[in-house]
């Protein structure tokens, strides 16, 4: 197999062993975090290798494209670093046990919009999303949750998490595109969508009561008081 190819062999960087040592000093955990600095500050739709190789100089190129073979790689380990801050620690019943973890999750994914843009193409296999999941099927686990049951509990908890950040981040993308200040945009855009102008600002106010982390909590409690640790007849 040709180096290139071994590489990147397995569609994901995670099937796949991290690069020898070299004589550089820029780590992958230093690429990682200057790409989240970088799509923090540009979005995803500016965000690219030369971008990347142009932000750490010239020097740090070589060991760019060294430890890292292609933007996918690098995506892949930028949005399961965001998701390390969904691993915290849980208190009270099940149901809020499994609350303060996603609702940690979410606020993680909201705090870097592009985050959420990745999850249905480059999630699912890294360590601190695999961890997410562990937990939420510990908690389940621990409530009585078995079997199938179990397996069906954990997917509609994580697919919600998803769903709701997918679409929420869509909204904010939508707004960035524009120029404008999420009130200004609601308040041109609000007549050609057929809506209230002051209902849409307040749908997309991270602060509303009817904005989209209030939302978030309370389609998951909706979601989590239909759950009971039985068989599913």
């Amino acid at each position: 197999m040709r180096e290139a190819d071994r590489r990147t062999a397995l569609g994901s960087v995670w099937l796949r062993d991290e690069p020898e040592p070299t004589r550089s000093r820029l780590s992958r955990e230093d690429i990682v975090a200057t790409a989240i600095r970088v799509l923090d500050r540009d979005g995803l739709d500016r965000f690219s290798m030369r971008v990347m190789a142009a932000e750490l100089g010239t020097a740090a190129t070589s060991a760019l494209y060294w430890r890292i073979a292609n933007k996918d790689d690098l995506l892949e380990l930028v949005v399961d670093t965001v998701l390390a801050d969904a691993l915290v620690e849980a208190q009270g019943d099940w149901r809020e046990q499994v609350t303060d973890v996603l609702m940690a999750a979410y606020l993680a994914l909201c705090a870097h919009p592009w985050a959420a843009q990745l999850l249905p193409t480059h999630a699912g296999l890294g360590p601190n999303y695999q961890a997410l999941t562990d937990r939420v099927q510990g908690i389940l686990a621990a409530a009585g949750f078995k079997g199938t049951h179990l397996d069906s509990a954990v997917s509609a908890v994580i697919h919600y998490l998803i769903g709701s950040a997918v679409a929420d981040s869509a909204w904010i993308s939508v707004v960035r595109r524009s120029g404008l200040s999420g009130a200004r945009w609601a308040s041109k855009s609000a007549g050609r969508m057929g809506v209230d102008s002051q209902h849409l600002a307040a749908y997309l106010n991270r602060e509303s009561t009817a904005g989209p982390e209030a939302r978030f909590a309370s389609g998951l409690r909706v979601i989590l008081v239909g759950l009971r640790p039985r068989q599913i007849s």
